[in-house]
């Protein structure tokens, strides 16, 4: 496939939000700096706000994810809202069905169903999610298939029906960070959002995938790619490698099992640790971009040339929410996006 070779200018700019708890902080703080962050960005001119589905994490707020859907929504006005994912394997697909088919009622045009076929937890919550229901390979394909016809127009012969859902045909997503989901989004003609905020090490070879293996659909008639991208952006490259220490910190927890809420940053974090933790950290965040306004714009620029995504979709953690938007302006005016 000949792509038309796309500038950052050119790239959609969204945000993914995992509703992070910040340590000394509450949930319910947690969900207002997350609306509070969705209309800052739906004012910058930003494409959508995901909010992603895990499940046991003491420092992430997210599980209820079509509640946070409509949460923040229903305190914007136009910006696109959305799951990053829905994890498919949690759930019926009548209940997803149905919760968002009530989202797209109550906000028309504006709700993206993003799928996902990982738990989004541990062994024992997945257990305890999913009850006794063993998943398999198959499942993911037929679900995603039984989402779509759920979403369309009824069926004369059809005996479930969701409602509200059906005839709603809310956007599907495929999301992932294997070339499972991109060759399956390829195949029906999906939108394929790639996880390179945390797992980048297939990214190219998974887009290729899609890209080479896509069929038209009555939905998309020629691919359409998203990527993750960690952000953090300052006024310098040095404050800005202070800031990531939050997240530095919060990569190392999960590499070692330990899963806090999100600490404020320490001066010299990285210095202090095993080189091999360094490179598990610099493994995690390879997709990164993190620095003063030319060094995100340079990065963000390589990213759109090496990809020629259609659309990036940060993640920006950072402990100070006041500075987390002055990190999202920084990328805004990296990627020339206009306010609204």
């Amino acid at each position: 496939m000949i792509l038309t070779m796309k500038t950052l200018n050119d790239t959609c700019l969204s945000m993914l939000d995992l509703v992070a708890v910040r340590e000394g902080g509450s949930v319910a703080e947690a969900l207002a700096i997350s609306l509070r962050t969705a209309r800052h960005v739906e004012q910058l001119g930003f494409t959508r706000y995901w909010l992603a589905e895990h499940h046991n994490m003491p420092g992430i707020a997210s599980s209820a994810t079509a509640v946070l859907v409509g949460y923040i929504a229903g305190g914007t006005s136009s910006i696109r809202v959305g799951s990053g994912g829905v994890m498919l394997p949690n759930h019926a697909p009548l209940v997803v069905a149905e919760a968002f088919g009530t989202l797209s009622e109550l906000y028309p045009g504006r709700i993206d169903l993003g799928l996902g076929r990982a738990p989004g937890t541990d062994r024992l919550t997945m257990r305890a999610l999913r009850r006794d229901r063993v998943e398999t390979e198959e499942d993911f394909p037929r679900e995603v298939a039984e989402l779509q016809r759920l979403l369309g127009e009824p069926q004369p012969d059809q005996q479930v029906i969701a409602m509200p859902g059906a005839g709603t045909r809310v956007p599907i997503w495929l999301l992932g960070s294997s070339l499972f989901s991109a060759q399956l989004a390829a195949e029906r003609g999906l939108p394929y959002a790639f996880a390179s905020h945390f797992a980048p090490r297939l990214l190219n070879q998974a887009l290729d995938l899609y890209r080479s293996r896509f069929r038209p659909s009555a939905v998309l008639a020629k691919p359409y790619v998203m990527i993750g991208v960690p952000l953090v952006a300052a006024p310098t490259d040095e404050e800005a490698q202070f800031l990531a220490s939050s997240v530095f910190q919060r990569v190392l927890g999960i590499l070692h099992g330990d899963r806090r809420c999100l600490p404020p940053p320490v001066e010299g974090f990285m210095a202090g640790l095993h080189p091999q933790e360094r490179a598990g950290i610099a493994d995690f965040l390879g997709a990164a971009v993190i620095g003063g306004p030319d060094t995100v714009r340079a990065g963000l620029e390589a990213l759109s040339r090496a990809t020629q995504a259609d659309e990036m979709i940060v993640v920006c953690d950072i402990f100070d929410p006041d500075l987390r938007l002055r990190s999202l302006d920084i990328a805004a005016a990296a990627c020339g996006i206009q306010r609204t």
